[in-house]
């Protein structure tokens, strides 16, 4: 017969607890919150980059960390083609558009695939959270690798997170994976600002909305987890355009009826901690 799981003593459950309260901020930052989609393809990072770009134009000073070691993407879509400078202990983050960034993208060829196993990742999170010179920033925004695995669970255990905000596409593939990820956050005790529903409809030449990937699924799915519905984002060439030029749509057209969407969704972040 299997042997029973020893119970644990009041000072072991103690020391566990005293652990888990022990979660610190990054260093040099405020509060951080972490862009998620546990589905890959549905605009996650374009998101997490406008949302740090709005959040800046209403005055926060703001970090960009792209923590998807495998598919890192702030590289190019802020048009960043150096590498951090380094005094042997920390790294410097690189500031663009006045935002402070930090991705495995900087430190590797771009053509260069990470065959990295988990204990690897893990090591590189820490390094981005424990030794870049992260300075005085209001907020930094964390674009998450798709998936449910290693980054966010260091993340989770090691950092203390203040908030996630959960995109996705309507389409019924991509709503399964999300509500894997919404009980990844609630299990991790980490609290959910709140769902996206990108590239939630095309509108045509004729004025009409198209909804490709379906409709109304994220609002229903926050509904269902009891999660605050945030907004609804079309689908709209000039964002791709801008990312891939590496000036993201909030820097090259603030007045843009996209940049305006995420500029109320920064003054609500803002409203909520600052």
């Amino acid at each position: 017969m299997p042997k029973e799981k020893p119970e644990l003593s009041d000072a072991m459950r103690k020391k566990m607890s005293v652990k888990k309260a022990e979660k610190n901020p990054i260093k040099g930052t405020k509060f951080t919150i972490a862009i998620s989609s546990a589905k890959g393809g549905v605009g996650k990072s374009t998101f997490a980059t406008n949302l740090a770009l709005a959040l800046k134009n209403i005055g926060c000073k703001v970090g960009l960390l792209d923590a998807d070691i495998y598919g890192p993407s702030i590289p190019k879509m802020f048009g960043i083609n150096e590498k951090p400078k380094s005094d042997g202990e920390k790294l410097e983050p690189i500031k663009k558009y006045d935002i402070q960034c930090m991705s495995i993208g900087f430190l590797t060829d771009q053509e260069t695939p990470m065959i990295w196993r988990g204990p690897m990742v893990t090591s590189a999170i820490k390094t981005f959270t424990q030794k870049v010179n992260w300075q005085d920033l209001d907020f930094i925004i964390v674009d998450m690798p798709p998936g449910t695995g290693d980054t966010q669970l260091t993340f989770a255990q090691d950092i203390k997170m203040d908030g996630a905000i959960i995109v996705s596409t309507p389409q019924e593939v991509a709503l399964l994976d999300v509500k894997r990820g919404i009980r990844m956050f609630d299990k991790l005790g980490v609290k959910i600002l709140g769902l996206i529903d990108n590239m939630s409809f095309f509108t045509g030449d004729d004025g009409k909305k198209y909804k490709i990937f379906g409709e109304g699924g994220v609002k229903e799915l926050a509904k269902e987890f009891k999660k605050e519905f945030l907004s609804e984002i079309s689908i709209n060439p000039e964002v791709g355009k801008c990312g891939d030029k590496g000036k993201p749509i909030v820097e090259a057209d603030p007045d843009h009826e996209i940049s305006m969407i995420y500029l109320e969704l920064a003054k609500k972040i803002k409203s909520k901690y600052l």
